[in-house]
């Protein structure tokens, strides 16, 4: 099982919401241009390893995934949120450190 994948418009669908429904799917909106994002992704990534498919990490692109990015009132990047059943059960906006991170997933995947 993949623990990272690429969404954007055409496959959020079927890659976030549906999977949602089976699995948690932490949804990472980021940007090529944003210091932040650049340097959340290795935590995010090294966390969907360790977690060993307990969610799936979803990474969007938010200049190539903006209608989503605009749906979900993504207004600031890095913007991660956590989807469960097709829905956002918690989010947080901007860089913080990989325990504030799992503390959030452990607390989310309860």
């Amino acid at each position: 099982m993949k623990f990272e994948i690429e969404v954007n418009d055409d496959n959020f669908e079927k890659e976030v919401i549906k999977k949602s429904k089976e699995v948690p799917v932490i949804v990472d909106f980021w940007a090529e241009w944003c210091g932040p994002c650049r340097m959340l992704k290795p935590i995010l990534e090294k966390l969907a390893v360790e977690y060993k498919g307990k969610f799936i990490l979803a990474k969007a692109n938010a200049d190539e995934a903006g209608e989503k990015a605009g749906e979900y009132d993504v207004s600031a990047i890095p913007s991660v949120k956590m989807f469960k059943n097709g829905k956002i059960v918690d989010e947080f906006i901007g860089l913080k450190s990989e325990l504030e991170i799992k503390m959030w997933i452990d607390k989310n995947l309860k």
